[in-house]
């Protein structure tokens, strides 16, 4: 086993609004599937090489401030992505805070209410 986590999946309401949010913050286009009475899309990731995740709009998917908290890649600086939080709908919870050796992280809320995490080296 390579790492502790294989996939993640962070649940929506607005599947249309929460897609365009994370493009926003993260500058990527996210790829749409829809199979099974789930419409999921995709971060970017290189499967073979690391953990792969997306949104999830489906029953029994809610969106919480409670549970587990996952940490996206802020690229090689967290301030860029963190910075479009708050015009694409949500809301900067913990500022870029450093973790000393292990580069830097940040907590925001999305449109859909979740609670997530950015980290980045710089």
């Amino acid at each position: 086993m390579k790492n502790a986590v294989n996939w993640f999946e962070i649940p929506v309401k607005d599947f249309d609004k929460a897609k365009e949010f994370y493009e926003t913050i993260l500058g990527k286009e996210m790829q749409v599937m829809e199979m099974a009475g789930m419409k999921s899309a995709f971060f970017a990731a290189d499967l073979q090489n690391g953990i792969g995740g997306c949104i999830v709009q489906s029953q029994g998917y809610e969106p919480s401030m409670k549970g587990s908290l996952i940490y996206l890649n802020g690229g090689e600086d967290l301030s860029g992505p963190l910075s479009k939080v708050e015009a694409a709908g949500g809301e900067v919870l913990l500022p870029k805070t450093s973790i000393g050796a292990n580069g830097f992280m940040a907590h925001f809320k999305d449109c859909e209410g979740n609670k997530v995490g950015l980290h980045s080296e710089k």
